[in-house]
């Protein structure tokens, strides 16, 4: 053979080789490429800078559908069908796990389980914070041999833990004087007659009815034996205020997602109102001076959740896996403290965040220099303090949880008789 017909030989044979070897990857290539995962949420997480990263990190297509707070947990709940994950916070499991709408997670499956920390798994980050009313992400994390939910360790749980936050009001400095966190600032301001036609609220009956009853708490108005799963009677005093209030011209909106709550914001619709981290951000990158109060009576907490739906199953199953596991391996953290929140693994996301960002979000330490937010504006000011300070700070002064209370159907029916007032 002449060296000309053997090179051509090799090559061929190389040739051969090689397309054998693509032939039995192509079928599993085509595959991932194929497999669509549908992403059911809120605008909080349901973010496309993060959608984009993840699709091309993980080789899939991911489909969000982002809606508020209760038309998402509503069409989750009828319907299993209509998504393959997912995510919103820790409140919405109740109603998901008993309408069996989603399937135990195996921890097993989870790579960054262990990085975890106590709040999720133990309910407070030291042993001397409070935990705070209602139902705090430990008590409906683990599945439990009967079926139940539980604080009792397990190999499967209900939801990921990944983002987490503690929420309060929102008001607009150059209407309402800044006060002092944790010493005069007060939810009772949302029901103060001085915001009268200015105040918003979030439509969500297991999160606006928490924020309403904090406020007429602080102000005398009624009380509560437990805040965290309000009787009858109670429920009933809370709303026979809250009609009165409306009917007055009090409440200026109730707001069903986080743009809506910006856009209230900046047509100075309101002055004060329920509000999220992100929707604080967006409105200081618009030079709206919004402060995020920190409530001398405690924040409302909550906890993000991501779930499985109870159909999803096969190389749609693998592909959920996969994003769970993409949402706590480092990049997810980092864009998401900044726009306030938390993950619960941090230190994978700190190697991603600038030693400034880090000591401001985390820390709670004077910014050292000025700081974007996740769509690129200048939301911090060098030499700001984030309000409430720290991670441990404000996960320490916890008053309630977001929570599905055991009357959370005659709540229901109440908040809608608010809205309709």
């Amino acid at each position: 053979m002449s060296q000309i017909d053997r090179r051509e030989f090799l090559r061929a044979c190389g040739a051969g080789i090689t397309a054998s070897a693509l032939a039995l990857k192509v079928p599993y290539v085509f595959a991932r490429n194929r497999t669509t995962l549908r992403v059911m949420g809120t605008h909080v997480t349901l973010q496309e800078p993060l959608r984009l990263r993840a699709m091309k990190e993980l080789g899939i297509n991911i489909e969000y559908t982002p809606m508020g707070s209760a038309a998402v947990l509503q069409k989750a709940a009828a319907d299993p069908s209509s998504f393959d994950l997912y995510e919103q916070w820790s409140d919405s499991i109740n109603i998901l796990w008993q309408a069996g709408a989603i399937q135990p997670i195996e921890i097993d499956r989870l790579t960054y389980w262990k990085e975890i920390n106590a709040l999720t798994k133990v309910g407070r980050l030291t042993p001397s914070a409070n935990i705070g009313a209602g139902d705090a992400p430990n008590k409906i994390l683990y599945v439990q041999s009967d079926g139940s939910l539980g604080s009792s360790e397990s190999k499967r749980i209900s939801f990921l833990p990944y983002v987490h936050n503690v929420d309060s009001f929102g008001y607009n400095t150059n209407f309402i004087a800044k006060g002092k966190a944790y010493e005069t600032e007060s939810w009772g301001w949302l029901l103060d007659e001085s915001s009268k036609g200015k105040t918003g609220i979030v439509n969500a009956p297991t999160i606006g009815i928490f924020d309403l009853a904090l406020a007429a708490q602080a102000n005398g108005l009624v009380s509560f034996q437990n805040i965290g799963n309000m009787t009858i009677q109670e429920i009933d005093k809370l709303f026979t205020v809250l009609l009165e209030k409306k009917r007055g011209g009090h409440f200026s909106g109730f707001w069903t997602s986080v743009p809506q709550s910006v856009q209230f914001m900046l047509d100075k619709r309101v002055h004060i109102q329920s509000m999220f981290s992100p929707g604080v951000s967006a409105c200081r990158g618009q030079g709206v001076p919004v402060v995020y109060a920190s409530p001398k009576e405690g924040y409302r907490a909550w906890h993000g959740v991501m779930c499985l739906s109870a159909l999803t199953k096969d190389h749609v199953k693998d592909a959920a896996y996969d994003y769970m596991n993409w949402w706590l391996s480092g990049f997810p953290g980092a864009f998401i403290a900044r726009q306030g929140y938390y993950i619960s693994n941090p230190e994978r996301s700190r190697p991603l965040m600038s030693s400034a960002e880090w000591d401001y979000w985390y820390e709670g330490k004077a910014a050292k220099t000025s700081l974007r937010g996740t769509d690129g504006n200048i939301i911090i000011n060098e030499g700001e303090i984030r309000d409430g300070g720290s991670y441990i700070k404000r996960f320490s002064n916890i008053a309630v949880w977001n929570t599905v209370m055991e009357n959370y159907d005659y709540s229901l029916d109440r908040w809608y008789e608010l809205l309709n007032a």
